[in-house]
């Protein structure tokens, strides 16, 4: 039987479609949700095994970038994602999502302004931090490839050396750092290990075709799938 996955999105949100072929990919069962939708119901995460915060320009980032999706998931839905965490529920927040989740307090540290000074459109390579406590890159070796679409993706954090320490760092940008994060960092977890927030966009590139040099091969190999296996393998316990 497939785990239950969650989608939540908001207006302007537009990476669920690709969001729901990468789960279905990894062997989940997507449900794509508004997060009006859920608002005042508790209980809506109740049945969800995994749950995605989906990308795009929620509210088309009015009053900040993630900020009144934010506020969706923390006034409407209440504790309902806290308590999911609690009950050992994977939670990935993937660019406007991680903004979402920073913001809400689910995640440390907080998402600036590039440090070019403007929206950022390419593919950059992700490196697997081997002490990470996330569940989402166990097991992960080889790097992945994936496009950035982002105007504030740069990862900010008082102590990223502390954060460094004690395992909440997953991933780096392996390459080229395109937008000034500190210490180079791409995506963070939370104490747990659950909960998971990154820039890059691992939802497309889930078959090898989407990638715009590497032959098939190549591309298997640095398929940004690996970290929605991940999140099903934990969300099933194998």
């Amino acid at each position: 039987m497939r785990p239950p996955a969650v989608v939540i999105t908001g207006p302007g949100t537009n990476r669920d479609p690709d969001v729901a072929l990468a789960l279905e990919l990894a062997g989940a069962d997507p449900d794509i949700r508004l997060a009006g939708e859920l608002a005042g119901d508790r209980g809506a995460l109740t049945g969800a095994a995994l749950v995605v915060v989906a990308g795009g320009f929620s509210y088309g980032d009015a009053l900040g970038a993630g900020r009144l999706l934010a506020l969706d998931l923390t006034v409407g839905l209440g504790d309902g994602l806290r308590e999911a965490v609690e009950r050992g529920v994977p939670v990935i927040g993937i660019c406007n999502g991680f903004q979402v989740l920073t913001r809400a307090g689910l995640l440390p540290g907080s998402l600036g302004h590039n440090s070019g000074g403007s929206f950022v459109c390419d593919w950059v390579e992700l490196e697997p931090v081997p002490d990470s406590r996330s569940v989402w890159t166990s097991g992960l070796v080889d790097t992945v490839h994936c496009p950035i679409a982002h105007g504030e993706g740069r990862y900010v954090h008082p102590d990223p050396d502390a954060l460094q320490a004690n395992g909440g760092v997953a991933l780096r940008y392996a390459s080229e750092n395109p937008n000034g994060s500190v210490n180079d960092i791409a995506g963070v977890c939370d104490e747990t290990g659950l909960v998971l927030g990154l820039m890059p966009h691992p939802e497309n590139h889930v078959l090898t075709r989407q990638h715009p040099v590497l032959d098939a091969d190549e591309s298997r190999r640095h398929l940004g799938l690996a970290l929605f296996e991940a999140g099903v393998r934990h969300a099933v316990g194998a």
